[in-house]
């Protein structure tokens, strides 16, 4: 019996059918508690596109998708759960590089990326920021 999905795994299917408002994507991911994998105590991340991403999953049947192809083989996967707005305001700003969060990325049909920009991260590491704010200078403020 297939497990029914997560707010923001509705939110991902609808923002990916051309139908989701990315404004409720966005907050459905920061209110959402996330499922992060482990090794050693560190968070698993990749790097694609010179962007770090931190890999997240929306419940257990996303991150087992993840570890059949990634995990320790025979033992389970560590993971922490945490909250979505966690990830993007404190953990992805420590990292000390541009980075983001990628929700379940073994989810052929259902992943999302939430690159580091305005309006995801905070403005201090968005990769995007002096762009924006050039943006607000240039409407005569």
């Amino acid at each position: 019996m297939e497990q029914p999905r997560t707010a923001l795994a509705e939110r991902i299917a609808e923002q990916r059918a051309g139908t989701g408002d990315p404004r409720a994507l966005v907050g459905e991911m920061r209110r959402s508690v996330l499922l992060v994998p482990s090794v050693d105590g560190r968070l698993w991340s990749a790097r694609s596109g010179g962007v770090r991403w931190v890999c997240a999953f929306t419940d257990e049947t996303a991150l087992a998708r993840f570890a059949l192809h990634h995990g320790p083989g025979d033992r389970p996967m560590d993971y922490a759960a945490l909250l979505g707005a966690r990830i993007v305001d404190e953990i992805v700003p420590g990292l000390g590089e541009p980075a983001g969060l990628a929700v379940d990325i073994a989810s052929e049909d259902g992943s999302m990326f939430f690159p580091p920009v305005t309006g995801i991260v905070p403005d201090g590491v968005a990769v995007d920021a002096d762009a924006t704010a050039e943006e607000g200078r240039g409407r005569g403020r």
